[in-house]
């Protein structure tokens, strides 16, 4: 394997983007087939730390940060062949050196859930989250 380089910033080609969600499982829960939507997400995301392996985006950590208080780690992607080998922990933590003293707060995948304490996260259990369709009482 070549050796990975990263980067910062959301400048990034949008079917690389969603190739990378795709082959990274994190496909099955973003919209990945409204290309709208998931160009909004990139374009709006102000903290986002790429993986590359040459041309080839392997991983991807995007955020929102104020970077005071809080960021907000919304996807942590690595491509399945590029997993085990510290991507995302390397991303994770270039996400948390340019993101200042805030904390980083995120909603595990169900199939991330073992990952995280692993990499140093404590498990907060007061997490909520509202959904656009929902009605507010």
């Amino acid at each position: 394997m070549s050796a990975i380089t990263y980067r910062l910033g959301n400048d990034l080609d949008l079917d690389m983007v969603i190739d990378l969600y795709r082959e990274s499982t994190l496909g099955e829960r973003r919209p990945i087939h409204n290309k709208d939507c998931m160009a909004a997400m990139i374009k709006n995301a102000n903290l986002v730390v790429t993986a590359w392996a040459e041309s080839l985006l392997v991983g991807m950590a995007r955020s929102l940060s104020d970077f005071a208080y809080c960021t907000y780690l919304s996807d942590l992607a690595v491509r399945r062949t590029h997993q085990r080998q510290g991507i995302g922990r390397e991303l994770v933590r270039r996400t948390r050196q340019a993101g200042g003293n805030a904390r980083i707060i995120l909603l595990a995948a169900p199939r991330a859930v073992d990952y995280y304490p692993r990499i140093g996260f404590a498990h907060h259990p007061q997490a909520w989250t509202l959904d656009p369709e929902a009605a507010l009482p």
